[in-house]
């Protein structure tokens, strides 16, 4: 049996991280690569919806922080049970809270999932308010091209810490216009599966 690659993916709302993902597991699947794939706040919000009474997925963000980390270790000990050859674990490195910046990926988040390699999905700042501004299927909070900048530098700040608590490689791949493919076949390298492998 083959030991799972655990690879957590991140980026801030708005850089294509969703469609790219899409896109690694297609190809994943054209070599013939179990692969499963969690979307960290989905997870989140399944357990939410059954122990908090919480009806909308941005509604996370608005719990307390003592709510958001049990939350969180429910969702990782959920993933963590997972044996495909790859697992995927599409999240954020931070939540905006009242209280300030929240780690997506705390250590007791990190200590469960065991993740052998991190990924960052960045692009423009201008990009990423044109994507925001068009995105019309979340109920996102308007920002300024300074804050995106701001987010992209906590996310960084964020991974990585957290590479340095698990001792596993990052990753920054650039989604720019027009190139998902060249993004997806970058992670795909950057799991080890390629050539088949």
């Amino acid at each position: 049996m083959v030991e799972s690659k655990r690879v957590i993916i991140v980026g801030i709302p708005g850089v294509g991280k969703t469609t790219i993902v899409s896109k690694v597991v297609d190809i994943l699947k054209e070599k013939k690569i179990s692969v499963s794939v969690f979307i960290f706040g989905t997870v989140m919000f399944d357990e939410a919806k059954k122990t908090k009474g919480i009806q909308s997925r941005d509604d996370l963000r608005k719990l307390t922080v003592r709510e958001q980390k049990d939350l969180q270790s429910m969702a990782a000990k959920k993933i963590a049970s997972i044996t495909d050859e790859a697992v995927i674990v599409d999240t954020h490195a931070f939540i905006s809270t009242k209280e300030g910046f929240y780690p997506g990926l705390p250590h007791n988040v990190l200590e469960i999932l065991m993740p052998d390699s991190f990924i960052m999905i960045t692009a423009r700042p201008e990009e990423i308010y044109n994507r925001r501004m068009k995105d019309s299927t979340r109920n996102r909070d308007i920002v300024s091209i300074d804050a995106i900048k701001k987010e992209l530098d906590v996310t960084s700040a964020m991974l990585s810490t957290c590479s340095i608590l698990c001792g596993s490689p990052i990753k920054m791949v650039l989604n720019t216009e027009g190139k998902i493919d060249e993004a997806a076949k970058g992670i795909v390298s950057a799991m080890g599966f390629n050539n088949g492998t």
